[in-house]
């Protein structure tokens, strides 16, 4: 019988000793190897010396960096373009289109000429300078419509029908817009060469 209470006794202890065990928290926090003492100031190691790498002094010039920067800067001058070649006549060509009639003419600058009912005056004709990339003739001309006069009869006044560039290149660029005719620039003659008196 008293081994019986003492087997009991010893039971209750183990029992209550995993009991207790069984309240304390869990830690979840992985083990955390201690930390490594810092050393203190006086067992640090002195810092390494290294030699600085030897340095060139800069040149003396006779101009500060500031007087440097105040003095303007020469600017250069873009090249100064060719100009382009004035002619004295324009080769013109113009159609009638109710009768598919073309004809190529000269007309002088400064002169008008007469395409059946149109009164063409070129005032000036130039073509492209050598330095130009493309190549072109260029007319400035006015043309005015105005119909032959009828015997005994006076002639009508003259109306402006175009005024403007028109561009050898692009004849559709600025066209002359007349009901019956067409006309359009080809290219620029230059001035014939006035002879030598003798």
């Amino acid at each position: 019988m008293r081994l019986r209470l003492t087997l009991l006794a010893g039971l209750a202890l183990v029992a209550a000793a995993g009991l207790a065990q069984a309240r304390q928290p869990a830690s979840s926090a992985p083990d955390v190897p201690p930390a490594e003492p810092v050393p203190s100031p006086a067992e640090e190691p002195p810092p390494v010396q290294t030699a600085a790498p030897p340095t060139t002094p800069a040149p003396i010039t006779a101009e500060t960096p500031a007087e440097a920067s105040a003095k303007p800067k020469a600017i250069e001058k873009p090249a100064t373009p060719k100009p382009r070649v004035r002619g004295g006549a324009a080769i013109i060509q113009a159609i009638d289109k109710v009768t598919a009639e073309t004809l190529k003419f000269e007309a002088p600058v400064g002169q008008p000429i007469r395409y059946k009912t149109l009164i063409i005056t070129v005032r000036a004709c130039e073509t492209t300078a050598a330095d130009e990339e493309q190549p072109d003739s260029a007319v400035y001309m006015t043309v005015d419509s105005q119909p032959r006069a009828a015997p005994g009869r006076a002639a009508p006044a003259p109306r402006q029908v175009f005024r403007g560039w028109m561009f050898a290149s692009s004849p559709g660029l600025n066209p002359l817009q007349h009901p019956v005719y067409d006309a359009w620039l080809i290219s620029c003659r230059a001035s014939a060469p006035v002879p030598a008196k003798r």
